[in-house]
């Protein structure tokens, strides 16, 4: 993978960890946080897998692929969750954690 590669995953990683933890403080913050429980647990996860993701990749570990592998699929769960609420942190952190899962799928090859 060239280095350009690397560093669009890494930005999608940073982007998708930031709009996940913005999610996960926002639904705390809900009325009905027993309905968000699911959303608060995957945007704890998928925050820390993709600040992960990204700190391999930026060191070039020789277990990136394997991990970009499971990043995109807590991604794509995280997404998923976050699209069935209305909220606009969570639209917006699905559109994240979406475009995070395509570009980890890239570089899991």
């Amino acid at each position: 993978m060239s280095h350009e590669q690397y560093q669009a995953c890494i930005d999608e990683c940073l982007k998708c960890m930031q709009a996940c933890n913005h999610c996960y403080d926002a639904c705390l913050e809900e009325s009905h946080i027993e309905a968000m429980k699911e959303c608060i647990r995957l945007d704890r996860e998928c925050a820390d897998l993709c600040g992960f993701a990204a700190h391999a990749m930026s060191m070039r570990s020789s277990y990136s692929s394997e991990i970009c592998r499971i990043c995109a699929e807590i991604c794509e769960a995280c997404g998923n969750e976050c699209a069935k609420h209305d909220h606009d942190h969570c639209k917006r952190c699905a559109e994240a954690c979406l475009e995070c899962a395509k570009a980890c799928r890239a570089m899991a090859v």
